[in-house]
């Protein structure tokens, strides 16, 4: 649905300058767009690079293990149906880490195995169960305590202040984390029960 609204503004714009002479507008804006595109993305590649190899120390040196260990509870509350030894509980803790420090790109593949190892607890495997809801809502609106990729999309831009974000971010993303959990509690006590693995 979002592929054919934003072909309906490209196509429109496109209409609407070329009735209006305005051709050689759209090609200006579409150099210029590309070519701002490029910037940020090589801003956003050394300033991704550093996070993630910090992220890889970090793994090194234990820190992604005690975070998660804090994080157990937590997690432990928010999917109460998944075994606490199954293999998604531990991609479920390292994609919450990754997003709590601001690393989306590392976090989507910790979120997709943890899809892959809920649908293996799945007793129907064409519809998704309550866990695999509850982590679709946390990766979505998951708390960020530090915004990585924000922080360097505002260096590329050449911001006086990039990180001065952080507390605006931290405060927007523990709203709609918890309004997130809210929702997802509320439509669990509205279905049936749904047992999340076989057996």
């Amino acid at each position: 649905m979002v592929n054919w609204i934003w072909l309906f503004f490209l196509v429109s714009g496109i209409v609407t300058a070329a009735v209006q002479g305005n051709m050689d507008a759209v090609t200006q804006a579409v150099f210029d767009g590309a070519k701002s595109g490029v910037t940020i993305c090589f801003g956003l590649i050394s300033i991704l690079v550093f996070w993630l190899g910090m992220m890889r120390i970090a793994e090194d040196a234990g820190l992604l293990k005690a975070l998660a260990k804090l994080l157990r509870p937590v997690v432990r509350f928010l999917f109460p149906s998944v075994p606490a030894d199954h293999p998604a509980m531990g991609y479920i803790m390292s994609n919450m880490s990754a997003n709590l420090l601001g690393l989306g790109n590392a976090a989507t593949p910790m979120g997709i195995k943890a899809m892959q190892e809920l649908q293996k607890l799945n007793p129907n495997p064409s519809a998704a169960t309550p866990a695999m809801c509850t982590l679709l809502a946390l990766n979505t609106s998951s708390i960020t305590l530090i915004p990585t990729t924000l922080i360097a999309i505002r260096i590329s831009a050449q911001s006086a202040n990039p990180a001065e974000i952080v507390g605006t971010t931290l405060l927007a993303t523990a709203v709609a984390t918890a309004a997130a959990i809210l929702a997802d509690r509320w439509y669990r006590s509205r279905l049936p029960a749904m047992p999340d693995r076989k057996g």
